[in-house]
């Protein structure tokens, strides 16, 4: 029996946590079970707004006889009748306003509708199968995401994302889009005492225009950063952080862990469950606890007892093992069908 996979998200040139999502279920499934998956992808034209007519128009003709319409990407069409979802979180129903208003109501009305109508909700932490529970009323498997232990490794060069990007001084880096809930004003306390220190604060990530920045300000821009440097930006920062209000996963501080890289992150939504005691974490809105946690992990003593906590929390997570969790909901669902 024939699973499609929505491959929209995969074809997307920016990388997310939910597009690294999309990627990794569209190789590791189909290598996991070639028999039962196949990927279905549109042009890259259609890979943003202009996707969702191929989402609810085309791509059930597509999925017409297959058993089941797997999408790994928060969507998926509505009016087809077998689908199984990856939702990440509800931040879109817990705060529309972080949201442009057009991507709030859209995405309001049909994440509720996508989540009610599917065979099966997927998502991504405890945290997040809370909220689409109170938010969504469904309830949802809970499988988490993982990081690729051959890449994202304590060994990774840092040397191509330093020169590439201009990194002449130690660094603490952050990964995350500049959008509201990612916090990053929160940083500025934070960036002007590492600057202090000789010690930048650098983001990685570029700007989505469905999101809501709150004209944030926070650390040095980097941009958008290939994904092969990612890897080698990570094994050389003197420390990670992660100010969001709100993250159904938290999938950079996963990926620092792994480099070898000391994290603090906020003490919000589903950070705390991800990180267990592998990281700092402080008060989102409270930008000098934040700061005070950086320079406590970059002291040599706590910088070594994070480093060795946080590979070992690493090592939980793995796109293979979240791979095999997603299969084992979709085998369920076709055994009930």
């Amino acid at each position: 029996m024939t699973v499609l996979i929505d491959g929209r998200a995969a074809v997307r040139p920016e990388l997310g946590g939910v597009e690294r999502w999309a990627r990794e279920l569209c190789v590791r499934l189909p290598a996991l079970r070639p028999d039962r998956y196949a990927v279905v992808r549109p042009p890259v034209a259609l890979a943003h707004r202009a996707g969702h007519a191929w989402e609810q128009g085309v791509l059930p003709f597509r999925a017409r006889r297959a058993a089941l319409l797997l999408g790994p990407a928060n969507l998926a069409p509505v009016a087809f009748p077998r689908n199984v979802v990856v939702i990440h979180d509800a931040a879109v129903l817990r705060e529309p306003g972080w949201y442009a208003p057009l991507y709030a109501r859209w995405h309001g009305a049909l994440l509720p509708a996508i989540a009610r109508g599917a065979r099966r909700v997927i998502t991504v932490s405890a945290f997040s199968a809370r909220e689409l529970r109170d938010l969504a009323g469904v309830e949802a498997a809970v499988v988490p995401g993982g990081v690729d232990h051959a890449r994202f490794t304590p060994a990774a060069d840092p040397a191509p994302a330093r020169a590439a990007l201009g990194l002449d001084r130690p660094y603490v880096l952050t990964v995350a889009s500049r959008i509201a809930r990612k916090n990053l004003a929160a940083l500025d306390a934070a960036a002007a005492r590492l600057a202090a220190r000789g010690v930048d604060l650098v983001a990685a990530g570029g700007e989505r225009p469905q999101f809501r920045d709150h004209g944030a300000r926070g650390p040095r821009a980097l941009g958008p950063v290939p994904d092969a440097h990612l890897p080698g930006l990570y094994a050389g920062a003197a420390a990670f952080v992660l100010p969001s209000l709100y993250e159904g996963f938290g999938l950079p501080c996963v990926e620092a862990m792994a480099c070898g890289t000391p994290v603090v992150a906020a003490d919000a939504a589903a950070l705390p469950e991800v990180c267990g005691d592998a990281a700092l974490l402080a008060d989102p809105h409270d930008p000098a606890a934040i700061a005070g946690a950086i320079e406590r992990a970059l002291e040599p003593a706590t910088a070594e007892r994070l480093r060795a906590a946080g590979l070992a929390r690493a090592r939980a997570f793995s796109w293979d093992r979240t791979a095999r969790g997603v299969d084992a909901v979709v085998e369920d669902t076709l055994r009930l069908r």
